[in-house]
């Protein structure tokens, strides 16, 4: 062979061997940013990581801050709310009732004809109004006003079937999801506007004086009987359907619980003892945060970046609101430091909150052998346009990861509270008491994995014994129904029907 041949050979020979040492080194940088995946992986699963231990040690902390916010205002993260509901509805309550939804940018105004025991909701109608921006950020009179209009307007479509006695009053229950200090049942101050509402001559009134007077200028003559938030409103209408029911849990796009408290056990109460004996306690419980809450850095780094930083700790692990937006900066993370979607970071993942809660759920339930519906959704969502199996996997890991940390928590909550009103725990020689929590919210009804890991996760908690005596129930509708019922079971008329 010539000089030129052997010439080629070695030239042809290097290369090959260069092209060699290109491969396996891309190979061991692939290798070595898939490790990188898999490592960032395994330290969120450790830092979010919910042993029952750990969930003890929520539950002892929840019961320990209940009791402190029970003692004294501001003396504890949990506002523990007294909310003046002494009476939840028993099913015997008749006769028709309205009912009031403000809180967001649509309010609902219903009426409810309840037949007691036998016949319970006999009828009910509603219709959803949508406020236009300009009063969201106008004046009190303006805002009032139109709900009154709304309200007057769906008071003139009245049916026969909805007869009000000679000499009646209609009565309403309002449901107010706003911040408010309540001074009485049927009364409260508003201490500010969330959800894109700002009102300022509004601050520091009564929205119930407001809307009375409203309801006074457009000629409706109708009586509030319970101004109510949406989780005391849920209790309600569990207890009306079961009267074993003891708790109320929303877990939807935010979180919060209300609970039966025994009178006595409310030292910051300054009233005389409801007849009852009972008052329903409004937790707040989204504020609710302790040294034992496995938080992570991503937990840290979102609660800085948030309209609240410091404020509802609990809310921000747990609810729908942020789920999606954590599986969002562990998979910026990824793409940042382990190249997790390629050379490039997609610039959808760097935009807060682009994963929702639902979108999560749904790659979280996916089934599929090729994993295709979490392959759709980061296409969709992220514009990622092809995604590995693999990579499919560990997507699903992480979701797996958030949504578990959320529902032992939230079981960890419901059984602080059960500790707290003695339900923990069957008593020696006592016919055990059926204690019944009622659900309501989107995450709960729809997250499946979420809400079977929340139950199991309860049950995990109360032991065999006990678990037997604890159901967990949906109860639908607590903002709408549930403030017509406790309208009904604080009725200005229920005294006459009792002596009657």
């Amino acid at each position: 062979m010539g000089k030129v041949g052997v010439g080629a050979t070695v030239v042809c020979a290097a290369a090959v061997c260069a092209a060699s040492v290109y491969v396996v080194r891309r190979r061991m940088k692939s290798a070595g940013k898939w490790g990188r995946v898999i490592e960032i992986l395994k330290v969120f699963e450790e830092d979010c990581a919910t042993p029952v231990g750990k969930l003890r040690q929520v539950a002892d902390a929840m019961t320990v801050e209940m009791h402190a916010g029970l003692a004294s205002e501001g003396g504890s993260k949990l506002k523990m709310l007294i909310s003046y509901v002494d009476n939840l509805p028993s099913g015997d309550e008749q006769g028709f009732f309205y009912a009031l939804d403000l809180g967001g940018t649509n309010f609902r105004v219903m009426r409810v004809l309840l037949g007691g025991k036998q016949d319970r909701v006999v009828k009910q109608e509603f219709e959803e109004v949508s406020i236009p921006p300009p009063l969201m950020t106008g004046r009190s009179d303006e805002l009032f006003n139109f709900i009154a209009e709304a309200l007057a307007k769906f008071v003139a479509t009245e049916g026969e079937d909805f007869h009000l006695p000679a000499g009646r009053q209609r009565e309403l229950g309002f449901t107010f999801s706003f911040p408010v200090k309540q001074t009485s049942l049927c009364s409260g101050t508003l201490m500010n506007w969330t959800k894109g509402f700002s009102i300022d001559d509004a601050v520091g009134q009564d929205v119930v004086g407001e809307l009375i007077k409203a309801m006074e200028r457009v000629g409706l003559d109708m009586n509030v009987t319970a101004l109510v938030n949406d989780t005391v409103g849920t209790l309600a209408g569990g207890r009306y359907y079961n009267s074993d029911v003891v708790a109320a849990v929303i877990l939807g796009t935010g979180t919060n619980a209300a609970y039966v408290e025994r009178a006595h056990a409310i030292p910051k109460w300054q009233g005389l003892l409801p007849k009852s004996g009972e008052m329903v306690i409004n937790m707040e419980w989204g504020n609710f945060r302790s040294s034992h809450l496995p938080l992570t850095e991503y937990d840290h780094l979102l609660d800085f970046d948030s309209l609240n930083p410091g404020e509802q700790i609990l809310e921000k692990i747990i609810s729908g609101m942020y789920l999606g937006e954590i599986l969002r900066r562990v998979l910026l993370k990824m793409a940042e430091e382990a190249a997790f979607f390629g050379d490039s970071i997609p610039p959808k993942l760097k935009v807060p909150f682009i994963i929702r809660t639902p979108t999560m759920s749904a790659m979280h339930s996916d089934t599929s052998p090729d994993l295709k519906v979490v392959g759709s959704k980061l296409k969709d969502i992220l514009e990622v346009p092809t995604t590995s199996l693999k990579m499919r996997k560990v997507v699903i890991s992480l979701c797996n990861i958030i949504a578990t940390r959320g529902a032992r928590l939230s079981a960890a909550g419901i059984y602080g509270i059960l500790k707290k009103i003695g339900r923990d725990t069957p008593k020696d020689g006592e016919t055990t008491q059926k204690s019944v929590i009622a659900m309501d919210g989107g995450l709960f009804e729809h997250y499946t994995q979420f809400s079977e890991c929340m139950e199991s996760s309860l049950k995990e908690l109360l032991g065999d014994e006990a678990s037997e005596s604890v159901e967990v129930i949906h109860s639908n509708d607590g903002s709408g129904v549930g403030a017509a019922l406790l309208a009904a079971s604080h009725s200005q008329y229920l005294e006459d029907s009792e002596t009657s």
